[in-house]
């Protein structure tokens, strides 16, 4: 499993499904990103169809292989009301190092909920093994110690 760093652009959603009966078309939603126990939130947006376009870093570690998307509905007098979840497996970017921003299908209850648009970055971690090349440099005997 590698590790790195994972950057998300959570651009927008399309055809979110409104969860305020009373008030249809006064959905306030926003994101919460959860990679294994990190867990980011992104800011109010309003509307079914809600531009972002906001980034998020994340620490990738062993055993990381998704990641979750809720959204939910901000309300002032009540519980904010879960919305749908999109679950983005990230194999495809650890072996290509950037997927390019594309819609994932947002769900409930096994219902299509709408669509929720994001990019994918992965920077793996660079690991040196001492010296100024990576290789052990001279602290491992090398030329200067060789008898040649």
């Amino acid at each position: 499993m590698p590790k790195g760093t994972l950057e998300v652009l959570l651009v927008c959603a399309k055809g979110l499904q409104d969860t305020d009966f009373l008030r249809t078309g006064n959905m306030d939603p926003y994101v919460v990103l959860s990679c294994r126990t990190q867990e980011k939130r992104s800011s109010v947006a309003s509307g079914t169809t809600p531009n972002w376009n906001e980034n998020f870093v994340f620490t990738i570690s062993e055993g990381t292989t998704d990641l979750k998307l809720k959204i939910m509905d901000s309300d002032t007098l009540s519980q904010d009301d879960f919305v749908g979840e999109a679950i983005i497996p990230l194999h495809s970017v650890f072996e290509a190092g950037n997927v390019p921003q594309q819609a994932y299908n947002v769900v409930k209850d096994k219902k299509f909920q709408g669509e929720v648009r994001v990019g994918l970055t992965f920077k793996p971690e660079v690991i040196i093994y001492g010296g100024d090349r990576g290789y052990g440099g001279e602290s491992y005997g090398g030329w200067k110690e060789s008898s040649y």
